[in-house]
């Protein structure tokens, strides 16, 4: 979930030039302050992109284009037969990756301090760190994205997924939880606890690699813009602008991963070579692609509310007797 850091050193106490982007580490945050603001800033991003979080998942899952012709087709048709509530379906279970989202945090930081024993590049430390960051949080959040994704993939009078939760044949909803439970049921019985990890190496093989390269381009964009915009600047402006374009590069390079992870664990598939050689013979290298414009969308604006909120959360967490030594 969460992803930013700063660009560039913080000091010891010393003010330095405005356009150095100082880093606020883990030692000079107060972490009470850190994880209350941290778990209510997440959830605020969480209720804002959920929707385009669904809508990927289904045109990842759709073969050719049998429902949606796209990122905006697919909205108009699902607000149109499900309504916004339908543009949520399975969001109360995906509450859950709060978790995985402040252990992301935690480990994050404290790899970061860690790796600066060894190395003080803020590159090698930030791929490290991310890699490592993504290993922890995929293992809590993978269980949780299966039940969630067969949740997204429910629709009035039709079955999309492998699963169906009672009452959708008819067009008649159950309440969420009974709709969680129902789905939770089919995979233990279908799959047994494996289920639950289904895609998990596809999981990792997506979001480690996608954490490991957000943080080092974060950086490098965050520190060439850092050298165009004038000093007057404030860093948070273009940490804002590094935070998206980051997102855009990491979310092409690995797509054709994440579309592979989404197909096994909604699918059912056992093997991520035969996923990608059946997708492949199916729809071309152009399927690797699909969903790209969804999540390059839904990562757009939660990645500069992500960065501004990281940062600033940084910021009020700083504690108290560093304060003033900082300038942003």
């Amino acid at each position: 979930m969460t992803r930013s850091g700063f660009s560039g050193h913080l000091g010891d106490g010393t003010m330095e030039d405005k356009r150095n982007i100082q880093i606020i580490e883990w030692e000079h945050l107060d972490k009470k302050k850190f994880y209350v603001f941290g778990v209510a800033m997440t959830m605020m991003i969480r209720v804002s992109v959920y929707p385009f979080t669904l809508i990927r998942t289904r045109l990842q899952v759709q073969k050719g284009k049998s429902l949606y012709q796209g990122t905006f087709d697919a909205f108009i048709k699902i607000l149109r037969a499900d309504g916004v509530t339908g543009l949520y379906r399975g969001f109360l279970v995906n509450t859950f990756t709060l978790i995985s989202g402040q252990c992301y945090v935690t480990t994050y930081e404290l790899t970061r301090k860690f790796v600066a024993d060894y190395s003080q590049s803020n590159t090698v430390k930030s791929l490290v760190a991310g890699g490592s960051a993504s290993l922890v949080a995929q293992s809590i959040t993978v269980p949780i994205d299966v039940v969630s994704q067969h949740l997204m993939m429910q629709r009035k009078g039709e079955k999309v997924g492998r699963f169906q939760v009672r009452g959708s044949s008819e067009g008649q909803g159950v309440v969420a939880f009974g709709q969680t439970k129902d789905i939770i049921r089919q995979i233990l019985r279908t799959d047994g606890l494996r289920g639950f990890y289904r895609g998990y190496v596809a999981s990792l093989l997506t979001y480690i690699p996608n954490s490991a390269v957000w943080w080092p381009f974060y950086h490098f964009y965050a520190e060439q813009l850092s050298h165009l915009c004038p000093k007057e600047c404030p860093h948070i402006v273009f940490q804002a602008v590094s935070g998206p374009l980051a997102a855009a590069t990491a979310s092409i390079l690995t797509n054709p991963m994440d579309v592979i992870r989404t197909r096994v664990q909604v699918e059912g598939k056992n093997s991520i070579i035969l996923t990608f050689r059946q997708l492949m013979a199916e729809e071309g290298p152009w399927g690797l692609m699909k969903g790209l414009s969804a999540r390059i969308i839904s990562a757009t604006p939660s990645t500069i509310v992500i960065v501004v909120g990281y940062e600033s959360l940084k910021k009020l967490s700083l504690r108290p007797e560093l304060v003033d030594s900082r300038h942003w």
